[in-house]
């Protein structure tokens, strides 16, 4: 069996972390860009670590302006940012869009072109610009994964870089810095922690030649990574409601950053599946947040592939706290099921794509769009044609869950 482990050069997990950002951020480069949204920038405590930056080296400036899905209009403008300081390091303090955004800046500081020279996996030729990652969310795992995704205008799905060369150098995760993240927004990102979860933990398991191990990003699933996908879907399954309900629940906000970095963890290595390459064509189309749109189509994908990983499922129902003693293995996949469509319904996910605005007549064509998405459908452990994939969105559509 061949594995490979990657990741920041440092993380840092816990409260009261964010008080090392100055320091780690000097010893990076004296010339900083810093990458967040208007909201953050109006946060006292977000305001308290940029004056400590500022403090601390020879040049900040902040590009504030980062909007959800990262157009490429964005880059454009964070990279001119970055040129304007002559900036030698990043600092990106968000959620996944601002984490995103600042990956790809540093690609294009460092290497040129555009991000469209970078489309598809292993496109970037060497390390960029040193990042230090800074998440208010806990959901996308940006601050550990090799990957950044972009919306292109040119194209009616979402775009992805995927490069170990993306990773950012230092990930600074701290539960404190979450505790004003709205519900909705710690609902619809605290699920696309758990999409990771449970999609890296049911991903299909994959041979390898040598070389893939740096050709590649997404490998599939092996047994470290099935560690980090149980533990991630333990935290978030006992403290997502939780978080959701009282966004001052210290504990919750914990087990949700730490689940949301064992996630990332996770899938790095082993990789999304059906859920997230649907939400590319369907997300770009609808114009609706990503952890909304995988969320809601998690339970249809895995009811879809549930021969193929009924054992797993299983397992997953114990991990979240389910009392399956004496039951057999189909009974506890089926409780498992159930429950995330109840997990689903409290924290206020849509139950069909109907809800979001998706025309029926348009599944066909996403489910083409997304069985070209290769980097991600391969890692589905169902079948990947696309009838299969028009299947699951039919089943999203009418909201028909009969088969768990």
């Amino acid at each position: 069996m061949l594995e490979t482990v990657r990741g920041p050069r440092q993380l840092m997990v816990g409260e009261g972390v964010a008080e090392n950002i100055p320091r780690v951020v000097a010893e990076c480069g004296l010339r900083v860009l810093i990458v967040t949204d208007r909201v953050l920038l109006g946060q006292p405590r977000v305001a308290e670590l940029i004056a400590a930056v500022q403090d601390n080296v020879a040049a900040v400036g902040v590009f504030a302006d980062a909007t959800p899905d990262v157009p490429l209009t964005d880059v454009d403008l964070a990279v001119s940012a970055a040129a304007d300081v002559d900036a030698d390091v990043l600092l990106a303090i968000g959620g996944g869009t601002v984490i995103d955004l600042a990956k790809i800046v540093g690609v294009i500081r460092r290497y040129g072109g555009t991000p469209r020279d970078y489309y598809g996996e292993s496109k970037v030729p060497g390390p960029t610009m040193p990042l230090v990652a800074v998440p208010t969310t806990s959901g996308t795992g940006s601050e550990l994964t090799p990957v950044s995704v972009l919306t292109d205008p040119e194209r009616e799905l979402k775009v992805g870089v995927s490069s170990v060369h993306i990773v950012p150098d230092f990930a600074i995760v701290d539960p404190e810095l979450t505790y004003t993240c709205p519900a909705t927004v710690t609902a619809h990102s605290g699920i696309d922690a758990f999409c990771h979860a449970v999609e890296s933990y049911t991903s299909a398991p994959r041979a390898h030649e040598p070389r893939d191990l740096v050709e590649q990003v997404f490998l599939g699933r092996n047994p470290i990574t099935d560690h980090y996908s149980l533990q991630a879907a333990e935290r978030i399954a006992r403290s997502l409601r939780r978080a959701v309900r009282d966004g001052g629940d210290a504990q919750a906000r914990a087990d949700m950053s730490y689940g949301s970095v064992l996630a990332g963890l996770a899938f790095s290595h082993a990789g999304n599946g059906a859920p997230h390459a649907l939400q590319y064509p369907i997300g770009a189309a609808t114009h609706t947040p990503h952890g909304l749109g995988v969320g809601l189509l998690l339970p249809y994908a895995l009811i879809a592939a549930r021969a193929a990983i009924e054992d797993r499922l299983a397992v997953l129902a114990g991990v979240c706290g389910l009392d399956v003693s004496g039951a057999s293995e189909s009974e506890a996949a089926s409780e498992f099921l159930d429950w995330l469509v109840g997990l689903l319904a409290d924290i206020g996910i849509p139950a069909t794509l109907g809800d979001i605005g998706v025309d029926r007549a348009d599944l066909p064509r996403f489910a083409e769009m997304a069985s070209g998405v290769t980097r991600l459908i391969q890692n589905h452990p169902g079948p990947t044609d696309t009838v299969a994939l028009t299947a699951i969105l039919e089943a999203a559509w009418a909201g028909d869950t009969s088969a768990r």
